[in-house]
């Protein structure tokens, strides 16, 4: 296990008797080793390579993300030397818990079973090289700065302020196949705990709670949001956490989890505990479509900060869109503003 994922296991085992000083130094460690990773693979490139990687942090690419196949820039994979690739991969690890860094990889490797079972004739090629890195302004402990990896079915975005404050949304992952039905990966599930908790919830609904937790008998096409720059609230719909017995409620925080603990433990315990200060009795879980394996179906979390959005209905109901969006800061928004209020800029 890496040193970082050491220290963020024991950060875990604290869990909520982390008071706030110990999340700030926690997050600052996150902060630190992210910064140290973007500036080795900065430093790594060479001028063609830095053009097409480093932006501003003020650069309106900065907000232009997406989660299908599409012409972008940023640095790809592809286009890196096997040295460069490492680091890339090394700044990817930085942010990510292990379990999340082997689901977004398999997510990247997905393109070739794609690829089998459509050919190679596509205006945009399902290849695994194909996922583009990018920095925006100067990787520093103690500025204001951030990055993000991207490609088809994977959008992650990261600000960082002032060396302990980050913001990991919008959060991207996606899966096509969300089974792999045949060949030598036969039965790979790449989010398969993102369709069966929310399926184990929802099933567990008696007749009444059912009325207010499923909303409608056929699922939305698409997660509704889909990649907008500015998340809106949607509807309020579903049923709340208050209406949920105990086990049934630990099933709704399990899978909040599921979204939020893709990230490195220190990330992961700040933001559930922003989670739980606004109120657990508020989240909403609503579902939509059929409740059995193989059915169209779609579910969404909605809390007072949040919203987490599932989507399964494409390509006979075999392809996962799912993401995790913050109201007030997305890219950071909430933070940078603070951040240049507080902090003299020329």
């Amino acid at each position: 296990m890496k040193p970082s994922l050491k220290i963020c296991a024991l950060g875990l085992c604290l869990g909520l008797f982390l008071v706030p000083s110990a999340l700030s130094g926690a997050q600052n460690r996150a902060a630190n080793e992210m910064s140290s990773a973007a500036s080795k693979f900065l430093s790594s490139l060479n001028a063609d390579q830095k053009a097409k990687a480093a932006y501003d942090l003020k650069d309106e690419e900065r907000l232009n993300w997406h989660f299908i196949p599409k012409d972008r820039k940023g640095l790809p994979i592809k286009d890196m030397n096997p040295e460069q690739r490492k680091l890339a991969y090394l700044l990817l690890a930085s942010a990510l818990s292990e379990q999340a860094y082997s689901k977004a990889t398999n997510i990247m490797s997905l393109e070739l079973v794609l690829q089998d079972l459509e050919g190679a004739n596509r205006r945009f090629p399902r290849d695994p090289e194909l996922y583009y890195f990018w920095v925006f302004g100067k990787p520093d402990s103690k500025g204001a700065w951030g990055w993000r990896v991207e490609g088809h079915h994977i959008s992650l975005n990261f600000t960082i302020v002032d060396g302990e404050l980050i913001s990991p949304t919008p959060s991207f992952f996606g899966a096509n196949p969300a089974e792999v039905k045949e060949g030598p990966r036969k039965g790979v599930r790449v989010l398969a705990e993102e369709e069966d908790r929310a399926r184990e919830l929802v099933k567990s609904l008696n007749s009444e709670q059912r009325k207010a937790g499923i909303f409608s008998s056929t699922a939305p096409k698409e997660i509704i949001t889909e990649a907008k720059k500015k998340v809106e609230r949607l509807e309020k719909t579903g049923i709340s956490a208050d209406k949920l017995d105990k086990d049934q409620r630990k099933m709704l925080m399990r899978l909040i989890e599921t979204y939020v603990k893709r990230y490195r433990p220190e990330l992961a315990e700040e933001d559930l505990r922003k989670i739980r200060k606004t109120g657990e009795e508020k989240i909403l879980f609503a579902w939509a479509g059929g409740v059995e394996r193989g059915e169209g179906h779609y579910y969404r979390i909605q809390g007072p900060t949040f919203l987490m959005e599932y989507d399964n209905t494409q390509n006979n109901n075999n392809h996962i869109h799912s993401v995790w969006r913050d109201f007030e800061n997305d890219f950071g928004e909430d933070l940078l503003r603070k951040h240049y209020r507080e902090v003299p800029h020329q």
